[in-house]
């Protein structure tokens, strides 16, 4: 029990500090925001807990897949924000990202890549 509990205040305490930054600094909380802290937090997780390196490898493939079509949200939410407010803009960032990952594993299967 007191694993657990040290794993949920270390990936918390990840995101705690990620948000720090960003209050202080746009370019510097996007930066470090943007880098796989919660993936590479999962692969350790994984490591540590002796899953087999296929279900590692897995994680990082899917999580490689999974990043490309989150990708447009980051463009459409900071133009519909001063539009529409946080709530809508957020509502609307990820349906579109929904949208956008169904047509994406459409695409993908054609190449033998299966997300669904």
């Amino acid at each position: 029990m007191q694993y657990i509990i040290l794993k949920y205040l270390i990936t918390a305490g990840v995101v705690v500090l990620i948000s720090e930054f960003a209050k202080r600094s746009d370019k510097l909380g996007g930066l470090i925001a943007a880098l796989p802290m919660v993936t590479v937090l999962t692969l350790i997780w994984l490591y540590v807990e002796h899953q087999p390196t296929s279900k590692i490898a897995n994680h990082a493939y899917y999580t490689f897949w999974y990043v490309l079509p989150t990708l447009p949200m980051f463009l459409i939410f900071p133009y519909l924000l001063p539009k529409w407010g946080f709530v809508l803009s957020l509502i609307a960032c990820v349906i579109l990202t929904l949208v956008v990952f169904l047509l994406f594993a459409i695409v993908m299967k054609q190449f033998g890549v299966d997300l669904l």
